[in-house]
Parts: C-alpha cells; structure tokens; sequence
C-alpha cells in the first residue's frame, strides 16, 4: 500500500511541478520532456531486466550445485545461531539460507551484479515458506531490510568511478562509507527487531553483532595503516577473489559429493530467463515513476528548499550540493549513481561535495528499486512495514555520511 501512495506521488507532484512551469515561466516543452522521460525509463526498465537474464542464468545455476552439494549445512554451522534469532520462520538446514547468506556476502564487497541473482533466489525460497502468498512474511522483512541497508566493506564500484574522474586519493572514502553502512544497518536491524519483536539484547544476537562490530573495527585499523594506492589495489583483489573463491567452493562441495555438476547446473539457470521476466513490470512502473519525478524538476526545487532551510538556521549547507545523490539513491542505483558522477563533474572529485556524494552513495543500497525487484518477483503486493524499515535504515545512512563527511574531509 505504501509503495502505491508514493508511485502514485511521483506522478501527481510531477504534473503539478510541470503545470506550475507553464504557467509562470511559459516552459511548453516540460510535459514533452515529461513524455519522453516515461519511453526512456521505460526502455531503461527493460533493458535492466534483460541485462540481468544473463548474470542470473549462471548464479542461479552456481547456488544450485551449492545447495546439492551441502552448501547451507556448512554456512549455517557458523551463523546459525545468528539466523535462528533473526529468522525464526526459517526451518534449520532449509535451502533458502544458502542464496540468503550469499546475497548479503555479495552486497558486503559490492558486487551488485552478483548480489542481485543470490538476492531473487532468495525471495523465491522465502515465498514458498510464506503462508500469506500477497503479504511479506517477517523473514522476507527482515531479509529486504538488511539487503536495502547495504553494509559495505569494499566499495570497489565508486573508487573506481572516482579514479576516472580524477581523484587524488580515490580511495579516501572508504572509512566512511564502511562507517555509513554499518550504521545503517543498524538502524534497519534495530528497526525490523522493534516490529517483530526480536530481543536485540540476546546473549547470541550480542556476541554476533558484537563480533562484526569488531571484525569492521579490525578492517578499518588495518586500511587506515595503508597507502591509498594499495587500498584500491588491495580491495579490488580480494572482492573478486573472495567471490571467485565462492565459486570453487560451491564446485569444490559438489566434486565431494561426486554429483553431476553440469546437469545440476543447467537445472538452476533454467529459472534465470523467467524470472528475469516477472520482474520487467515492476522494473518499468518504479523507475518511469522517479524518471517523471526526476524531469519534472522537483528534485531540484527540493534540494533548493533544504538549502534555503538550513541557511535561515545558520547551518553550514556545503553539503546540500551532494543531497541529490541521497534523494536518488533509495530510489534508483542508477540515477543515483548518475547524481554522484554529476555533483564529481560540477565541483571535482576531491572537493567535499564530491566526496560526500560518494560516501553517500555507498552509504546505503536503493530501497524502492530492490523492494520492487523482490517482492514484484514473488507476486507480493502488501509489503506491509517494509518501506517504513527501509527507509529508517537509508535516513541513518544518509545522516552518518554527512556527518562522517565533515569528520573526514571538511
């Protein structure tokens, strides 16, 4: 219901922006612009989905020799606990867990291309286990939340695009948007405990999360004795050995069990083309909604509005230059990444506006995009508190890399 009131609101405060820009500036072209906005994203919407066929075939054939091959017994040896307490629905050793665990791996180093196929496949095992088909069980909540916070310990794709654009140092926003993240993760987990009222304060709960508060601070103590260069080097060798290393290991159980690696292959990726098609309605719906948003000009009229706020209060507003980046982001990886590429352009990669758009662009993953990705591959249509949860953990981010941002490069 929530996801229809602001889908709706793109929309109606598009038309109004764009009434409001005829009437008083004489603009006769917004609503053409308005028009093409919906053939463009519509296309976009598409060729999204299409370009996921591909990538989902194979990890979807990959986890499919990892499950045969005892894949979840032995991550679960090590987070089970951890999970039973999170995920209470979920029956011990059940396949699920595998492509579960996995997504969120995969979303630690970045690698959104991996994470995306593990995260579809996931959805797909917890709707067979939801006993209300249209209505997001708890553990889908949960999953979402945790997906959509987006802890980030390698954030190999921006210092990528910051090194293209010339950054001295392209490397010096990894503190913190590992910092960001982790906060807002946080949130969102303190947030779905709150709704399903999960004791947070739980002996195993607490050593968990006590032991990833510990293994980040470990990360951050050893990058921050490194040169920028060999941060980059280093983070960018080990996401792609770590993932490729998840392959062999998957291959390696199968080897074990002297399965049919091949035939059990084929048997997953078969699943890859249709669900790369459920998906494409859902897809196009959300992004023509923030492409209309987005042409309208009201983003811009709503960062201006932010600036003016702050600057009545005496607040510094250098960072308003960097806020289309977090407007965007809950909506769309793509735009949003556009933003920050766009704010690194106009003022520079090194300066902070373009730092903090790169901080807060890693500072949390694309909430409506993913809850429109998931849930509309699994036909679920009340998402029931999902996108309150979602965006308390995206608001955390999007504060934590602000003031991180002073911290570090004002």
């Amino acid at each position: 219901m929530v996801l229809n009131y602001i889908w709706v609101s793109f929309f109606v405060i598009a038309f109004l922006v764009a009434v409001g820009k005829l009437i008083f500036t004489g603009d006769t072209r917004i609503f053409s612009d308005l028009f093409n906005s919906t053939i463009d994203y519509s296309k976009l919407g598409f060729e999204i989905s299409l370009g996921l066929t591909g990538v989902l075939t194979f990890w979807l054939g990959i986890v499919k020799i990892g499950e045969k091959g005892g894949m979840v017994k032995v991550m679960y040896k090590v987070v089970g606990p951890f999970f039973r307490k999170l995920f209470p629905e979920i029956p011990k050793d059940h396949p699920v867990l595998g492509p579960l665990l996995l997504n969120i791996s995969a979303n630690m180093l970045n690698l959104d291309n991996a994470a995306t196929p593990l995260g579809l496949k996931a959805m797909e095992g917890l709707q067979e286990l939801n006993p209300h088909k249209e209505q997001a069980s708890n553990a889908q909540i949960m999953f979402l939340v945790l997906n959509t916070s987006g802890l980030t310990i390698i954030p190999i794709n921006i210092m990528v695009y910051r090194a293209q654009l010339g950054a001295a140092n392209p490397a010096d926003i990894f503190l913190p948007i590992l910092l960001a993240t982790f906060f807002s993760t946080l949130a969102g987990l303190v947030a779905v405990s709150i709704y399903q009222k999960i004791n947070l304060f739980d002996k195993v709960i607490l050593f968990y999360l006590g032991s990833i508060t510990l293994f980040i601070a470990g990360i951050i103590f050893y990058f921050s004795n490194l040169e920028q260069e060999q941060i980059q080097k280093i983070s960018a060798f080990a996401s792609h050995f770590l993932l490729f290393s998840l392959i062999m290991g998957m291959i390696f159980l199968g080897i074990r069990k002297k399965n049919n690696l091949y035939e059990d292959f084929i048997e997953g990726a078969k699943e890859g083309f249709s669900v790369a098609i459920k998906i494409i309605p859902y897809l196009v719906a959300m992004l023509v909604g923030i492409g209309v948003f987005r042409t309208s000009g009201a983003l811009d009229y709503l960062v201006h509005g932010i600036a003016w706020v702050f600057d009545v209060f005496g607040v510094n507003t250098d960072f308003v230059d960097a806020l289309p980046t977090a407007f965007m982001k809950p909506l769309s990886g793509s735009a949003a990444r556009g933003m920050m590429l766009d704010t690194m352009k106009a003022f520079g990669a090194d300066s902070f506006a373009g730092r903090t758009a790169s901080v807060l662009q890693g500072s949390t993953e694309t909430t409506f995009y993913v809850l429109a990705l998931y849930f509309g591959a699994v036909n679920v249509r009340n998402t029931r508190y999902a996108v309150v949860c979602g965006l308390i953990a995206d608001f955390a981010g999007v504060i934590a890399a602000i003031f991180l941002s002073y911290l570090f490069f004002h």
